[in-house]
């Protein structure tokens, strides 16, 4: 999202003019430019901004015969970044979301990590991942679960066109989210995504929950967390619906595969659709169908993703699947 930042002096514009000049008079010779930057610095700190009680005469020299921004912006709200779209030239999400998005998951990855270490009273069967598919094959059942991640993406739509509408500067940032380079947006929704966000929701969040709270509570408090980690209402709410569906698979099924396809076909929906010219200016698939065809196609969905959820509910929980909890019900 961008975000106004403090006015920014560019000394790289002043450093650079002389050795652009030497440059013209050798054509085989490349400028030589000199970029400084400050560390949390602000521009009330300099008297070329008008400090009159801090003396800055080198910088107060560099912006009388430099490049002085009364009125930057920055394209990121954090100085990593920032700094880096500045070095570049490139916008923060086309490349800051696969460097940044996995480092925010580092800690608790470490601190589950140690907690695991520590705790020898993992029960037989609390594995981190299951394959508790009643019976089922692997690829039937990641053919169900696509499916109703599919169906689910319709389904609940109707409940985002409730929310208010989105402010101009989200709207700004999702596009520059789902449109930048295929491949980065692809690494950062529908890889890294999926597999820090299960890992963290499904796999740490709600197995503890299941050995402390009664399932329905684990599941509910595990996706409420999954909504509010997006940070926004427009995310969260849509999040929230979907986390109690990928919550329940989990619960069923011990299988963060599982969780972590459907999460991937979830997000992969988004972008395949944001790349459609069709869609190109449409916020919601009503906007392009008539009454009768929306609901009915709305109704359709529902179909699959009851018949999926119908399926989950015949698979019978193992005798200490996700840590033989009591708590767990098997008529949940």
């Amino acid at each position: 999202m961008i975000q106004r930042q403090f006015p920014f002096l560019i000394y790289s514009a002043l450093i650079g003019i002389p050795a652009c000049e030497s440059a013209e008079q050798g054509s085989n010779e490349r400028p030589n430019i000199l970029w400084l930057t400050f560390e949390d610095t602000s521009a009330s700190n300099f008297g070329c901004y008008g400090n009159e009680n801090v003396h800055t005469p080198v910088v107060d020299s560099l912006a009388s015969v430099g490049v002085q921004y009364m009125n930057a912006w920055s394209c990121a709200p954090q100085s990593s970044p920032a700094r880096s779209s500045l070095i570049t030239g490139c916008l923060a999400t086309t490349y800051g979301m696969v460097i940044v998005y996995p480092i925010q998951f580092i800690p608790a990855m470490l601190y589950a990590s140690a907690k695991s270490r520590r705790n020898e009273g993992f029960e037989k069967g609390y594995a981190l991942d299951n394959n508790n598919f009643g019976g089922r094959s692997g690829l039937s059942m990641a053919l169900i679960v696509s499916a109703m991640a599919v169906a689910a993406a319709f389904v609940f739509e109707p409940v985002s066109m409730l929310l208010p509408e989105m402010s101009e500067a989200m709207k700004a940032a999702m596009e520059m989210l789902l449109n930048g380079p295929i491949w980065i947006t692809l690494i950062s929704v529908s890889v890294f995504a999926p597999f820090f966000e299960e890992w963290l929701c499904r796999g740490i969040i709600l197995r503890g929950l299941l050995k402390k709270v009664k399932p329905v509570w684990a599941i509910v408090i595990s996706a409420a967390i999954f909504g509010l980690i997006h940070g926004n209402l427009w995310q969260a709410i849509p999040a929230f619906i979907i986390g109690v569906i990928l919550g329940y698979v989990y619960y069923k099924t011990g299988s963060l595969k599982l969780t972590m396809l459907m999460h991937c076909v979830n997000n992969t929906l988004s972008v395949i659709v944001s790349r459609i010219p069709a869609f190109e200016d449409v916020e919601f698939f009503a906007e392009v169908m008539s009454t009768w065809a929306y609901v009915l196609v709305i109704l359709a969905f529902a179909a699959v993703l009851a018949s999926g959820l119908v399926i989950m509910r015949s698979i019978p929980l193992k005798e200490g699947n996700l840590g033989g909890c009591d708590a767990i019900d098997s008529s949940f």
